[in-house]
């Protein structure tokens, strides 16, 4: 499992030229599944991203957690995550999971994450247009 994650001071999916789902400070997090992730990986992936000290305190150090500032997540599925370009130009995406068990896990994340934070989502597989501000800038990327 890959997530990128991205402190924002907001963010909205737009589908068919109509936003689908908005938010305000938080993190944008584009989401990505391969072969062997479980929902074991959800779980830590889950846990590693509302603990993630990357907001500013006081003193204007990142020390807080989405939790302590009370921001809000963007969940986007991103199977592109899982590009292979060793070879030639056309990105390979062997290494993504396939839809049908890509959006069951896609869908248990954004349960699991959504009873700790506030959580809109995109589409799985749809065409979307992601706009975000991206704070800092910071931008992380987790693995499992």
């Amino acid at each position: 499992m890959r997530v990128i994650v991205q402190r924002c001071k907001n963010a909205k999916c737009i589908i068919d030229n109509k936003v689908k789902s908005e938010i305000g400070e938080g993190m944008m997090l584009l989401v990505g599944f391969t072969e062997g992730d479980t929902k074991e990986t959800i779980l830590w992936m889950v846990n590693k991203i509302v603990n993630l000290r990357i907001f500013d305190d006081d003193e204007g150090v990142m020390n807080r957690s989405i939790l302590e500032v009370k921001g809000e997540a963007l969940s986007i599925s991103q199977f592109t995550l899982y590009a292979d370009c060793k070879k030639g130009n056309r990105p390979s995406y062997l290494a993504a999971m396939k839809g049908p068990k890509a959006v069951l896990l896609y869908d248990f994340f954004n349960r699991v994450l959504s009873e700790q934070i506030p959580v809109q989502t995109g589409v799985f597989g749809a065409d979307m247009d992601i706009s975000f501000t991206n704070h800092g800038p910071v931008t992380i990327l987790l693995e499992r």
